[in-house]
């Protein structure tokens, strides 16, 4: 149930517009220049109480703190009160946590601060886009939701496109949300094996001398796959499947001649991919099957004026049924904040930069 005004003795719009009043009689405007305080209220269920105020009033404290409104529950409702714009944010906001409560879902402080930065920025954006299903259920009995749009968009993707080209800063989810749904679709019988690659490639560091079968070399390079499916299947499970070939994790120079039929393939780190070598992964793709290739096009370890295989694909695939292009960006980061404010600021220095090498051109270009 959405927001309703407070005024007694008539009925008035959702958030009312005028100064808050008693038993239907208005109250002057405020004298000072600002808009006059108004008051909605949004109705609670008392088993949804818990779960939408947080541990401690976290959830309440949080909007009021970064609204600046006051934020009452007392009787079943929510009580709103502030200038306009900010009781219209808030209530928003807080039917959206609603809206994901009864979905089953208890909403998390990063939650309250994604809700609050989504609204802040487009009070008509689409909240129902925070209301879904869980893409899976951990060993733990963690549910993996979606936590922002972003993500909402590319679980949709997913399950909607034989292929997804999903490209993002790190820390979006691209990989944990593609093995969740992976393990989804194997859970459900949609597909009967997982293979998941990623290019062998130095990340600036130099590691031929590791001891070792090919298997023990190329762990290192494997490893976040792991800690994704170890999180999500638990370490006896992924084991086991590992063991009789329900999960492939292999090398991307190992796909080659291979067509793999009735799987859910994801390929990491495809920013490190050569046009080549994306074609040929994707061209590995047989009956039954699906794919997913995750990136970060601004992050490639790719020699100096390599192109990269991502790159060249969201171009030359543009445009072709079946296939979805979903970007994320720093507001998908579901990281500590420290990692979003961190790539934040290389966003800055790589556009300062860009715009001082177009400044020096612009300048040397008047000189000749």
């Amino acid at each position: 149930m959405g927001a309703r005004p407070l005024c007694l003795g008539e009925e008035r719009p959702a958030v009312c517009n005028r100064p808050v009043c008693d038993e239907g009689v208005e109250m002057q405007e405020n004298e000072i220049g600002e808009a006059a305080e108004v008051s909605a209220a949004i109705e609670v269920g008392p088993e949804e109480l818990e779960a939408l105020v947080g541990p401690g009033d976290a959830h309440l404290r949080a909007i009021r703190q970064t609204l600046g409104v006051e934020l009452v529950a007392r009787g079943g409702v929510v009580t709103v009160t502030g200038a306009q714009a900010q009781v219209t944010v808030a209530a928003r906001v807080v039917e959206a946590l609603l809206a994901s409560i009864r979905k089953g879902r208890r909403p998390s402080s990063a939650d309250v601060k994604y809700a609050l930065r989504m609204v802040r920025q487009d009070p008509a954006t689409d909240t129902n886009l925070l209301v879904t299903e869980p893409v899976i259920v951990t060993h733990r009995g963690k549910p993996v939701y979606p936590r922002t749009q972003g993500q909402a968009r590319y679980v949709q993707a997913m399950r909607e496109n034989d292929l997804v080209l999903c490209y993002g800063p790190a820390g979006t989810g691209k990989t944990y949300l593609a093995m969740a749904q992976a393990t989804a679709d194997l859970r459900d019988g949609r597909i009967s094996r997982i293979v998941l690659t990623r290019p062998i490639l130095e990340a600036g560091e130099k590691l031929g001398f590791l001891p070792g079968d090919v298997a023990e070399k190329v762990d290192p390079y494997l490893r976040p796959l792991y800690d994704a499916l170890h999180d999500i299947l638990g370490a006896e499970r992924f084991g086991r499947y590992m063991a009789n070939g329900t999960i492939e994790v292999v090398p991307l120079a190992y796909m080659r001649g291979r067509t793999i039929n009735d799987a859910f393939m994801v390929l990491d780190e495809a920013q490190n991919t050569t046009p080549a070598q994306m074609k040929m992964f994707l061209t590995r793709m047989g009956f039954g099957s699906r794919m997913v290739a995750t990136g970060d096009v601004t992050q490639t370890d790719l020699p100096r004026g390599q192109v990269s295989g991502m790159r060249h694909a969201l171009k030359v695939l543009a445009g072709i049924e079946g296939i979805a292009f979903v970007q994320l960006t720093g507001d998908d980061i579901v990281r500590n904040d420290l990692v979003q404010r961190i790539v934040d600021a290389y966003e800055r220095a790589g556009r300062d930069k860009r715009d001082s090498a177009e400044d020096g051109e612009a300048h040397g270009g008047r000189q000749q």
